[in-house]
């Protein structure tokens, strides 16, 4: 056992003495990345390092890492620090440069040497190589107007990258690409006039810009002048367009009106014609009717009047007959009766005839007046069945049978006058011949039939008076008289001596205008003093009344009247 320990030992050691070999190799070794190289210098020399890795003795050995990535560094300058081109103007730039170290050794023990830990810190770079890209922008902007380097950027570019390519170079760097981000004139407030760069430029850019200003304003004019213009003649040829329009509706309607108007004109004149047609066929037909009807509505009607004239002549004739006979009558009355009834009787046979007559005239002109309406009425009927022609000669006809209607309604009316003024006439006469025939008796008799008639009138009047007597006392006192208390023939009073004749006979007494009322009275042959002479008065008998002879009279129409 003790034997085999050395042998286990040995081994031991010796694979111990690789493990921590192999830990120290490995805690020492350095490895390169493709971000990452670096640059290990001291025991052995200088040594590259770029996608291997290398042993890195803590005493021995220095590493420096550089970064193998695209640096993007922005530049810009503007306002007072702004670039001036060749037509000394200035511009602001803002450019971004894209740089790395180039992946060879030479370069990146270069980088190494001159660049150190700037590689890893982009700040730090960019204050490092600032300088170069702005030296290479103004240089290539000294050699390029504005409107150059604006119209031509991508030769500004590349002529920045060739002047600032060399100067990285030096530095182990290469320049990817320039981007020109912005590029602008600087503000005319950041150029000074004191400056001989900035004075020119000003002047040219003043220059510049005035003479845009005046080449925009007259532009603008232009095109305000143009564009009104073009706005004129459009809204011209919109007006224009616009009218023709117009013009072709308003034609197109006019002549649809028209159309319109001339179908609708012919349309009325057919339908008139066909209107035309069948009112003259129905005036026709209704003329022929009415015609008809009217001829045979006027024969009628002339049978009616003959027949009416008829009657009324024979009615005439019957009454002037019957006149005739009342008067025939009337005289043989008057032969019988007394002066009074004759001449009462002929008075009222002569208002009778008249009165009569009257009648008998009103009623023939009623019946001619009611002709006449009738007649009219069938002439209006007519006039408004038949034409106008038609209608102006019915109303001739009719004008002219009304003229015959009134001429046969004055020859009647003549006729009836005639008639009761003959009757009249030889009423009168009869009266004033039997006036003229009348005694003095007999006049003396019409003289008291005509106070008796107004006599009760009188008699009220006189009596008057009597109304306002309230009462009567009657008072008899025998001997007061001078006759006696027992006077033999005769009472207080005229009279039988009866008390209430007494009162009667007092109160007579007191009538008004007594003595002309007592006249009267006695013409009358009574006595009115006293109550029994009224009484004897109206009891006596009439005197007897001489005949009244009735002798003929020759009237006018030959006839005999009869005189009373």
């Amino acid at each position: 056992m003790t034997d085999i320990i050395p042998y286990i030992i040995l081994p031991g050691g010796g694979l111990l003495g690789l493990l921590i070999l192999g830990l120290v190799i490995a805690k020492l070794y350095k490895r390169a990345s493709k971000e990452i190289g670096f640059v290990r210098t001291g025991f052995g020399g200088e040594k590259v390092v770029i996608n291997g890795g290398a042993l890195v003795l803590p005493v021995f050995h220095e590493t420096m890492p550089v970064n193998m990535n695209t640096v993007r560094l922005a530049v810009e300058r503007k306002n007072a620090d702004a670039l001036i081109t060749l037509d000394r103007l200035r511009i602001d730039v803002k450019a971004e440069f894209y740089v790395r170290v180039k992946p060879d050794a030479q370069s990146i023990a270069t980088a190494a040497q001159t660049l150190g830990h700037r590689t890893m810190n982009p700040e730090a770079l960019k204050e490092l190589v600032e300088g170069k890209f702005v030296d290479a922008l103004r240089s290539v902007a000294a050699g390029m107007t504005m409107n150059q380097l604006h119209e031509q950027r991508a030769d500004f570019v590349q002529k920045v990258q060739q002047v600032s390519s060399a100067d990285l170079a030096m530095n182990g760097l290469e320049l990817e690409s320039v981007s020109l981000t912005g590029l602008d004139q600087t503000s005319i407030e950041h150029f000074n006039a004191n400056n001989a760069f900035d004075a020119e430029g000003l002047t040219k850019l003043t220059e510049q810009i005035q003479l845009r200003k005046k080449a925009r304003n007259d532009i603008e004019q232009e095109t305000r002048v143009q564009i009104e213009t073009k706005n004129l003649e459009a809204q011209r040829q919109s007006f224009l367009i616009g009218r023709d329009q117009e013009f072709a509706r308003l034609e197109q309607e006019r002549e649809l009106e028209v159309r319109r108007a001339e179908q609708a004109a012919e349309i009325a004149r057919q339908q008139a014609e066909r209107q035309r047609e069948a009112d003259q066929a129905q005036i026709a037909a209704k003329q022929v009717t009415d015609s008809a009807q009217i001829e045979a509505d006027r024969a009628v009607q002339q049978a009616k009047i003959a027949q009416q004239q008829a009657i009324e002549i024979a009615r005439q004739e019957q009454q002037i007959a019957v006149q005739n006979k009342s008067r025939e009558e009337s005289q043989a009355r008057a032969e019988a009766d007394k002066a009074r009834a004759a001449a009462v009787a002929a008075e009222e046979q002569v208002t009778t005839a008249r009165e009569s007559e009257i009648a008998e005239r009103t009623k023939k002109i009623e019946l001619i007046e009611a002709a006449k309406e009738a007649e009219r009425q069938a002439i209006g009927v007519r006039v408004e069945a038949e034409a106008e022609k038609q209608a102006a000669a019915d109303r001739a006809e009719a004008t002219l049978e009304v003229a015959r209607g009134d001429a046969e309604a004055a020859k009647l009316r003549a006729e009836a006058d005639r008639v009761r003024y003959e009757v009249e006439a030889a009423g009168q006469r009869a009266v004033n011949e039997a006036a003229n025939l009348l005694s003095s008796d007999q006049i003396s008799l019409q003289t008291k039939l005509a106070l008796l008639k107004v006599m009760p009138e009188l008699v009220r009047e006189a009596a008057k008076p009597l109304e306002a007597i309230d009462s009567i006392r009657i008072v008899q006192v025998d001997g007061i008289t001078g006759n006696g208390g027992t006077g033999a023939g005769h009472a207080a009073n005229d009279g039988d001596g009866n008390l209430a004749s007494s009162a009667v006979s007092a109160a007579l007494r007191y009538r008004a205008q007594a003595p002309v009322i007592d006249g009267l009275m006695r013409e009358l042959g009574f006595d009115g003093q006293t109550l029994d002479a009224l009484v004897k008065g109206a009891a006596a008998p009439l005197p007897e009344t001489p005949p009244i002879v009735a002798t003929p009279i020759a009237s006018d129409d030959g006839k005999d009247d009869v005189a009373q």
